[in-house]
Formats: structure tokens, C-alpha cells, sequence
């Protein structure tokens, strides 16, 4: 496993924010890449939000909240503020390489989608408030697809995310994406509690790596 890199800190006096740090972890690359090759045939949906993209974005919901397990993928894929109870959708019991990754992350999960940027496209600059670790929540991007092309910032940093790194993004700060490439980038996109596990974990992919510092 790679050696973790982040971008912008966290001193454990809390004066410095983490805008993005890669999590250790250990990922059936192939395995999970074999299983998303089987979803593509799946009914994928375009991301609701127009305006903070140009190109192609759509999402396969992989775990929702309860309430909408049989309604709309667009509920299952978009309806994910405020939810409490959460439920695997049936699409990922086909998916055993994948369920079992999600398995080793000891954090409650709420929303699991994969995410597909596609090749020219962009996601515009713009935040999804009150989602980082200060507020309790977390968003971390497992890479699936991607390339050299996949140009993605946090907080005006470049975040040099490889394919099977899990990365911890802080999206309360400003980010986006351009893939400038000829594929499309496709991520694991995981929301869950930030608990102590979380954090730990965050912290020491940042203790482990490089970046540069932001106060508060």
C-alpha cells in the first residue's frame, strides 16, 4: 500500500482544517473494478444538480435511506440530508467485493453511491455545506476509474487521488472536478458519521503524508 498523502492539515489543536487526506486501507482493486464492469447495464441516473456541472454525472445508488428503498433511484440518489436509518440497496448483495470493503470501514454509512464523471466533463466549483469532519460527517472517495487526466481540487488544491486510494474529502470547502481525459472517472462515493475511528483515521493518512496548512 502506498505510502498516504493529504492536502492542507489538522493539528490535534484544532486550528488547522483537513481539506483532503488518503485513508489506509486495503482495496480488492480488481475484484471491485470486475463487479463495477457488471453494473454499468444497471440504470444509472443524471445528477440532479444542473447547474454545478457541464457534461455527463450520473450516479448508480448503492445504499439509501430506508424510507426509499423501492422508490425512484433519484430519491435513493439524491434524498440523502438528515436521514437516520439507512439500508443497502439489492443491486449491492451482487457486489461482494464491493459490500465487503464497505464492511471493513468501522463508521456508521449512510449514503454509498458510485459516480461517474464522464470524459470531457466538469463539475463546477461549489460546496455541499456542513459535510466534514467539524460538522460530524464525512464524504471519502474510493477511485475505481481514473486517469492522470482527472484534474480534482479541495480548497484550490489539487487532490493526486490513484485508482484504489480511499480519500477523505472535505466538502463544506469549495471543489471541483475536470476530467480532461478520454474515459470516464468513476468513484465510490461514501457518506458516513465521523466517530473517533474516522478521525484516527484521517489523522494518521495526514501524520503520514505531505501537504501544506490552513488555519481556520
Amino acid at each position: 500500500m502506498e505510502v498516504p498523502i493529504a492536502c492542507s492539515s489538522h493539528d490535534l489543536d484544532k486550528s488547522l482544517v483537513i481539506s483532503c487526506a488518503q485513508v489506509p486501507c486495503h482495496v480488492r482493486l480488481l475484484a471491485m473494478q470486475d463487479e463495477l464492469a457488471q453494473l454499468m447495464q444497471q440504470p444509472w441516473v443524471d445528477h440532479v444538480n444542473r447547474k454545478d456541472y457541464s457534461g455527463g454525472w450520473d450516479v448508480l445508488p448503492l445504499r439509501c435511506q430506508r424510507v426509499h428503498v423501492d422508490a425512484h433511484p433519484v430519491l435513493q440518489g439524491f434524498a440523502i440530508a438528515n436521514g437516520e436509518d439507512w439500508q443497502d440497496l439489492p443491486v449491492l448483495a451482487r457486489c461482494p467485493a464491493i459490500k465487503a470493503f464497505l464492511q471493513t470501514l468501522r463508521c456508521p454509512l449512510k449514503s454509498v453511491r458510485l459516480m461517474r464523471l464522464k470524459a470531457g466533463a466538469e463539475i463546477k466549483p461549489h460546496r455541499d455545506y456542513g459535510l466534514s469532519l467539524e460538522h460530524g460527517e464525512a464524504r471519502l472517495h474510493l477511485s475505481l476509474q481514473t486517469s492522470d487526466k482527472i484534474h480534482f481540487y479541495v480548497n484550490h488544491q489539487r487532490v493526486p487521488m490513484g485508482a484504489g486510494e480511499l480519500w477523505y474529502i472535505n466538502a463544506d470547502q469549495e471543489h471541483a472536478v475536470q476530467n480532461l481525459g478520454d474515459e470516464d472517472r468513476i468513484n465510490l462515493v461514501i457518506d458516513c458519521v465521523a466517530n473517533d475511528w474516522l478521525r484516527e483515521q484521517v489523522t494518521l493518512g495526514w501524520h503520514h503524508g505531505r501537504g501544506q496548512s490552513q488555519p481556520v
